[in-house]
Parts: C-alpha cells; sequence; structure tokens
C-alpha cells in the first residue's frame, strides 16, 4: 500500500470514527468521557489498518511510542520535542517523584506525596502518579523550574479549582493532564518553593498560564471549560511548544502576548503542532500579539467566530493544517486582524501555505510572502494537509496503561 492510499484510508477511517461523536449534539455533559471515546475508537481502528501509532508521522510519537517499555524508559519523552520548545527538558535528568495523595489541603505547607509538594522542590523531578485520581487544586499550581508532570499510566484529572501557572521559571514539561473546569483563586498565600511562600492576587481561570516562562512544552493534554483560557503565554514568555493536544468546548482559547503596548513579547516564539482544535470552542486558536508563530499541521474542526488572530504585528506561519469552516454563512474567515486599520494590518506578515480549506474557509494573508521574519527557524517542517488526520488523531491525553504500547 502507498503512502498516499495509506493516508487516504486513514483519512476516511478516522472522519467515520469522529462523525457521531461530533455531529450528535452541541452539549456534552463530560467533554473528557468524549476524549476517552475518540481516542478508543481511532486506537481501534488502526489496530484493524494494520497500523502502528509509530507509523503516524507525527515526529514526538514517533520518537516513543514504538517503544513498548515506555514505562521504565519514561524521561526519553523529554529527547523527543520539536519546535521552539525542543530544549524543555524538564526534569529529565532528576528522580521519579510518585504522586500517591490526590489531596490538596494546604498550599503553604503541602503534604508529601502531593503533586503541589512535588512541583515546588528545587531539584530536577519527573512526576507520575501511583493510579487515576481526580486533584481538585485549593490554589494556583505554582510550578518550580525542571518538572516534569507525566500523567501516562493513569487517568489525571485537574479538575473543579485552580489549574497550573508557570511563572519565571524554565524547563517544564506538562504531558498526558486532563485538565478542565478551572476556576478563578487567589487572594492567598501559595508556596513556590521549599524555602519561599508568598501572597497571590486573584487568578485568571487559566488552565496552564505561562507568564515569564522559557522552554515550556505542553503535549498531549486534554483541556476543556475553564474560566480564562486554556493555555495563556504572556509577559516575555518564549521558547514554547504546545503539541498534540485535545481543545474543546471553550470561548477564548488561546492568548500569545499580554498587550498590544507589552513590547517585550516580540521575543516570543511559539511552535503550535499537532492539536485537534474540536467541538464547542469559539475563538482564539490562538490569538497572538508582537512575536513569530509557528502553527503547523493542527485540525481545526470547529470555531464559532475566527481560528488564528492576532494584533500589534505578530509574524503568524500557517502551514499544513485543515481548516473546517462553520456552517453559518458569517464566520468563514480563518483569520481576524483586531485592533487595527487595514492599512496597518495589511503590512503584518501572516501566511498560508499548504493548509487545507474546507466548508467555505478562507485565510487572509498579509505582508510581503519573501519577508526576513519567515527565516526564523521552528525546528519543523509541516506534513503535507492531507496527513493532517493521522497526525492529529490520537490528540489529547492518551489512554496509556502499564506493560502494553501506549
Amino acid at each position: 500500500m502507498t503512502l498516499l492510499h495509506l493516508s487516504l484510508s486513514l483519512f476516511s477511517c478516522l472522519l467515520l470514527v469522529l462523525a457521531p461523536i461530533f455531529t450528535s449534539s452541541s452539549h456534552v455533559s463530560d467533554p473528557e468521557l468524549v476524549v476517552q471515546e475518540v481516542n478508543e475508537r481511532i486506537n481501534a481502528s488502526r489496530r484493524n489498518l494494520g497500523v502502528l501509532s509509530c507509523g503516524t508521522g507525527n515526529p514526538i510519537d514517533d520518537c516513543w511510542r514504538c517503544d513498548p517499555n515506555w514505562e521504565k524508559n519514561r524521561q526519553r519523552l523529554a529527547n523527543c520535542a520539536i519546535g521552539f520548545g525542543k530544549h524543555a527538558i524538564g526534569g529529565r535528568d532528576g528522580k521519579i517523584y510518585v504522586v500517591t495523595d490526590s489531596s490538596d489541603k494546604d498550599a503553604v505547607n503541602p503534604k508529601p506525596g502531593t503533586l503541589r509538594h512535588a512541583v515546588i522542590q528545587d531539584e530536577p523531578l519527573w512526576i507520575i502518579f501511583a493510579r487515576d485520581m481526580v486533584i481538585k487544586l485549593k490554589e494556583e499550581l505554582i510550578m518550580n523550574s525542571f518538572k516534569t508532570i507525566d500523567g501516562r499510566g493513569a487517568s489525571v484529572h485537574i479538575a473543579g479549582g485552580a489549574c497550573i501557572t508557570v511563572q519565571y521559571v524554565t524547563n517544564i514539561i506538562i504531558h498526558g493532564i486532563n485538565i478542565h473546569d478551572c476556576k478563578k483563586r487567589g487572594n492567598a498565600y501559595v508556596r513556590d518553593s521549599p524555602s519561599h511562600y508568598g501572597w497571590r492576587t486573584a487568578s485568571d481561570g487559566d488552565a496552564v498560564s505561562i507568564f515569564g516562562g522559557s522552554h515550556v512544552w505542553v503535549d498531549h493534554c486534554s483541556l476543556s471549560n475553564c474560566a480564562d483560557g486554556l493555555i495563556d503565554a504572556i509577559h516575555g514568555s518564549t521558547a514554547i511548544t504546545i503539541s498534540n493536544n485535545y481543545l474543546t468546548h471553550h470561548n477564548k482559547v488561546m492568548l500569545l502576548g499580554h498587550s498590544d503596548s507589552y513590547t517585550r513579547d516580540k521575543n516570543m516564539q511559539v511552535t503550535i503542532a499537532f492539536n485537534h482544535f474540536g467541538e464547542g470552542l469559539v475563538q482564539r486558536m490562538p490569538r497572538c500579539r508582537h512575536g513569530y508563530f509557528h502553527v503547523v499541521n493542527n485540525d481545526y474542526t470547529h470555531w464559532l467566530m475566527y481560528a488564528i488572530g492576532g494584533s500589534a504585528a505578530p509574524t503568524i506561519n500557517s502551514q499544513g493544517n485543515r481548516f473546517l469552516a462553520p456552517n453559518n454563512r458569517v464566520f468563514k474567515e480563518v483569520t481576524k486582524y483586531e485592533d487595527a486599520p487595514q492599512s496597518k494590518w495589511k503590512k503584518w506578515n501572516w501566511r498560508s501555505e499548504g493548509d487545507l480549506f474546507l466548508n467555505g474557509a478562507f485565510f487572509t494573508p498579509s505582508g510581503g510572502r519573501s519577508s526576513s521574519s519567515y527565516a526564523k527557524a521552528s525546528s519543523l517542517s509541516a506534513r503535507p494537509s492531507s496527513l493532517v488526520a493521522s497526525v492529529t488523531g490520537n490528540a489529547g491525553a492518551l489512554y496509556c496503561r502499564k506493560g502494553k504500547r501506549c
């Protein structure tokens, strides 16, 4: 079977798999059940085709999912990142810390064995979970540098309370976690290291908030229904990769850049790759300011207003994505230029290369295609848009069990 025939077979199969899930109803009582059902059906379909996950053409998954002993080689994952966040090693060079307690009763003096106790330590740590658990955080989970949160081997939900904050730290990996229904918290003391705790004002309620962080990789997470953004990166954050995530049921999905006047975000570089932007999303996938954003091989199956937008002259390089426009006649455009007249935004560098547009979707480009801004390397080459179904088919938290291929 040729690669083209294989890709077409996968594409047709995935459409049949996803159709009953995403066309049945706009209201889903538990988005995480949808994520699990999608992944189980896709994996079953691929087994029927005789295709291993390590043959998808997804360079991240192909790096580690072929290993039947992934559980014994967990830290190998840190060598599999791509894009601008490829040097985020997390806790690769540290010990493994096993979370055994799902409670979060004290944000100042966290109990050993809890997730909060793990993430605040000064030493590099690779954090895993002893069993399935739902963690309702009392306050923001403020991470220390060189940490990996690795949910593989358990079904881990951070839900119903505060969520994750990456503030002025570096080398963070967040992988395989379900993060949803995050709430605003704050006006409380929270510990961020063994030797320091401080007063936190009210948080926004993001699933993952990156504030002045660098070398950050968020991979294979399922995110939905939070108070503010699902993943926001602001205040000089850079060297970020957001990959293989499944995002659903949310309004303002992803903000990259603090404000039009905050020019330090001109140094921001973010790769957004192999994500599935799914049911119930409205806008900001992402909304960008100032920096350079490589949006590559993502599957956009739902938006109500727009998919990719921005202000303050960001450079947006869209390659090999698949855009399925909504059925309404008003919001077919993928792009939204904000807070500037056409005389200004037409000079911004936004381009589409090799994207697939369905159901009337269209991308409004701007700027010079030969601009030097596009020469900035994201260390990631786009696959053809015809392969988007296969490279994003396992987006979201994976159903991994010990002793079995993930």
